[in-house]
């Protein structure tokens, strides 16, 4: 890895992180200020929501209401779709385009006149990737972590709401390799970031269909959410172990993959 070229890449990011990570936990802190709004009205609020549709609950994570009268349910349902899904297009759009804006932005050329090998291109831009989906992650965890600190009328378990947040960075994580794969495919120097978020959105549809629609159920181990527990009231909500080795070895996989693939590509200059 290249100091030089890794803080450059720190430097150029920094403020894509910002927007990013002010936005997410926006989102994450303007919910969760809800809740005890949500309490106090919690009979005409169930009320109404009695008479929506199975499916329309569903699709939002809602599968018992008992779990929405929880900090951490109710932070794990309304929270879910700005961590893991948010969360998951920055890391995608980030990585997808790390390596690629060298050719589409005509300054390979320079990058490779340095005395730098791709190996150490390689390595020190996805040090990049990594450490700001990790900041991201940290930063917003910690805003929903005081959220909740601020609004419980209970105890509920900081294990579980730990479990949840590395799930959640895990899936990130998994998105990021997946869109290094897919940037040492392309052939044409261009951004592919409307195709990465629409990676995205379709496991995610793919994920929620899964759950409203019982003869589509088989279908959710398609997407990557699939593997992402949720159910953090569950008494019994710990870390699969086939889970993590889910994302961790697709990760590892991808990465070493669109490494081989990096150090034979062509680059356009």
């Amino acid at each position: 890895m290249n100091s030089n070229l890794f803080f450059k890449e720190m430097r150029r990011n920094a403020f894509s992180l910002m927007v990013w990570t002010i936005i997410i936990t926006l989102f994450v802190s303007g919910t969760m200020l809800l809740y005890r709004t949500f309490m106090e009205n919690q009979s005409k609020i169930l009320g109404m929501m009695s008479i929506l549709p199975r499916e329309v609950l569903q699709f939002k994570g809602i599968s018992n209401f008992d779990d929405m009268l929880s900090v951490l349910g109710f932070y794990s349902i309304n929270n879910i779709i700005y961590m893991m899904v948010l969360g998951s297009i920055f890391a995608i759009v980030l990585s997808s385009n790390i390596l690629l804006k060298e050719e589409y932005n005509k300054t390979a050329e320079y990058l490779f006149t340095r005395p730098l090998k791709r190996r150490e291109i390689f390595f020190s831009k996805l040090a990049v990737v990594f450490i700001n989906i990790f900041l991201l992650n940290l930063i917003t965890a910690l805003a929903g972590f005081i959220s909740m600190e601020l609004v419980k009328n209970g105890p509920y378990s900081v294990r579980a709401f730990l479990i949840l947040s590395l799930y959640t960075l895990l899936l990130n994580f998994l998105f990021a390799a997946i869109g290094l794969f897919m940037s040492t495919l392309v052939k044409r120097a261009k951004p592919i970031t409307t195709f990465s978020i629409g990676l995205v959105l379709i496991f995610y549809f793919i994920f929620t269909l899964s759950k409203i629609t019982e003869s589509a159920s088989k279908i959710g181990y398609l997407s990557p959410y699939r593997f992402a527990d949720t159910n953090a009231v569950n008494p019994d909500y710990s870390i699969d172990f086939w889970h993590l080795l889910y994302f961790i070895g697709i990760s590892v996989v991808l990465t070493g993959i669109s490494y081989r693939i990096y150090k034979r590509k062509d680059i356009y200059t």
